[in-house]
């Protein structure tokens, strides 16, 4: 089966495992994770994000028994584990179903332990997400869909240098970073590729986060509307697929148009 591109893909986050009231937590994933699924679109679990400890997207499949369909559900899965941590993610995944993935570096913090290059057998001098994309392919084959993450914030040639490594590494799709507008290097590099690319939309109103995150001011803090900005993308890349970061399920999620 090909995978839908297209589909809106909408994060949801676990819950923290240092957290209060997590039956009520627990609750409120299970909500988001079936109204998305429900809805056709597919679901995307982030993997310690910010590198706060939270729980694994699978086991709260598992635990919640939520429904795994082909094309949505993707599990984030960056470099902060442990090799048996790592085996026992994509195994579970794997056993149940989940065939995307998209693989990052990720945050990390002094809590979350990180790979060893001599664990996976490579000699670089850190594992980044190209040597963990290249280690999965190797050891589980074509079982998943892999995909990684552009960031067009970065300086151009550093960026189109690890594109490359990465697809040579072995991802499939790309996930852009947070986009406000057009951009001329995404556009540059997907003039010159097959690789689909999803463009990641930033559904929060607050726009400083991301500013501060990329270093700089990237929008208007008292005009930016989140609503808006993925209509004007939508209109600017009719051929792509969405990646819908921090979108609020109470009020966002019935007002954009379904492409499942």
């Amino acid at each position: 089966m090909n995978l839908n591109y297209k589909r809106y893909r909408l994060e949801v986050s676990p819950p923290k495992q240092a957290v209060n009231h997590l039956s009520e937590r627990l609750t409120r994933f299970d909500e988001k994770y079936n109204k998305a699924v429900d809805a056709g679109h597919c679901v995307c679990v982030t993997d310690n994000a910010m590198g706060n400890l939270a729980f694994q997207g699978h086991e709260l499949i598992q635990e919640l028994k939520l429904p795994v369909r082909f094309g949505q559900v993707m599990i984030h899965l960056n470099t902060f584990h442990t090799l048996s941590d790592l085996h026992w993610i994509l195994d579970s995944c794997g056993e149940l179903g989940i065939k995307e993935i998209l693989v990052v570096s990720g945050d990390g913090s002094v809590r979350l332990p990180k790979l060893k290059p001599s664990e996976i057998d490579c000699d670089s001098a850190s594992v980044t997400s190209v040597e963990l994309l290249g280690y999965i392919r190797k050891i589980y084959g074509s079982a998943f869909i892999l995909g990684a993450a552009f960031n067009q914030y970065e300086p151009e040639a550093h960026e189109i240098l690890k594109f490359r490594r990465k697809i040579e590494a072995g991802a499939e799709f790309i996930v852009t970073q947070p986009m406000v507008g057009r951009n001329e290097l995404i556009e540059k590099v997907m003039s010159k590729t097959k690789i689909p690319f999803i463009i990641e939309a930033w559904m929060s109103p607050n726009i400083k986060l991301l500013s501060d995150c990329i270093g700089y001011s990237i929008a208007s803090e008292d005009t930016f509307d989140p609503m808006a900005c993925l209509e004007s993308l939508r209109n600017a890349y009719p051929a792509n697929g969405f990646y819908l970061a921090l979108l609020d399920f109470k009020t966002q999620f019935n007002n954009f148009q379904i492409k499942a």
